[in-house]
């Protein structure tokens, strides 16, 4: 299985996940749903965090197991918390309008459509 993109390929923009699945018992769940905090990581970073957790935090333990100096290990700290930082302070992507479903939304939202006339418009997207 992939590793959730934390950005879009071709363009950079943020990526929103529309559908995610069950493969015990095949429920979808459809929405928009961000990536999590730790699909900032690359795998670099990630490898490294699984290290930290299986020694408990030990640094002596990691300069022994990543065969690198205290120094490096602490650099190495540092750049993870300052990308789960970055990826915590970013904005939620906001709905796009070619959406035909979030159109409707932020029409309501805006106050341009009642909820009767949003509910209705919705349901002819449905159909």
């Amino acid at each position: 299985m992939l590793k959730l993109f934390e950005q879009c390929p071709a363009c950079g923009g943020p990526i929103v996940i529309t559908e995610i699945r069950c493969d015990a018992c095949q429920l979808k769940m459809q929405g928009e749903f961000k990536p999590g905090l730790f699909s900032s990581l690359s795998a670099d970073q990630l490898t490294f965090v699984r290290t930290f957790l299986r020694v408990r935090g030990n640094l002596s333990e990691m300069e022994k197991a990543l065969g690198v100096s205290y120094p490096t290990i602490r650099n190495k700290l540092d750049e993870i918390n300052q990308t789960l930082e970055s990826a915590e302070n970013q904005p939620a992507p906001a709905p796009t309008a070619d959406n035909p479903r979030s159109a409707i939304l932020n029409r309501l939202a805006a106050g341009e459509l009642d909820a009767t006339q949003a509910l209705e418009q919705l349901k002819t997207l449905a159909e």
